[in-house]
């Protein structure tokens, strides 16, 4: 049988004081990157955009706000007011003859064709 392996640490009380003091500065080094990388995290998810909707609808300015262009959700031309929808809603608003945007054709994207 072979013999064990001598241990790693020093045999003598004060030394291995020393290691634990080392090893305590350590853990509490570790601690506080953890606890850092944490706060970063928490405030990037609170102060991140939310995701666009899918598909935006552009309403008419008049009392009817009826809908008059659809927009790929990212569409700068869709304006604030525009409001956000699904891609089945998007479709059938082109189904309804609602006019597709020119610029981002998500009726391109929907696979929806004129005719």
């Amino acid at each position: 049988m072979s013999d064990p392996l001598p241990s790693p640490y020093p045999p003598d009380d004060e030394r291995l004081a020393a290691i634990e003091a080392y090893l305590t500065v350590q853990i509490m080094h570790v601690r506080q990157q953890r606890a850092a990388k944490a706060r970063e995290r928490e405030i990037q998810q609170r102060t991140a955009p939310p995701t666009p909707p899918p598909y935006r609808l552009q309403r008419s300015l008049d009392a009817t706000r009826t809908p008059v262009k659809v927009h790929i959700g990212t569409c700068a031309l869709a304006g604030r007011g525009a409001s956000g929808v699904s891609g089945e809603t998007a479709r059938r608003a082109l189904a309804e003859q609602v006019e597709a945007c020119s610029v981002c054709r998500p009726d391109t994207e929907l696979g929806v064709i004129d005719g």
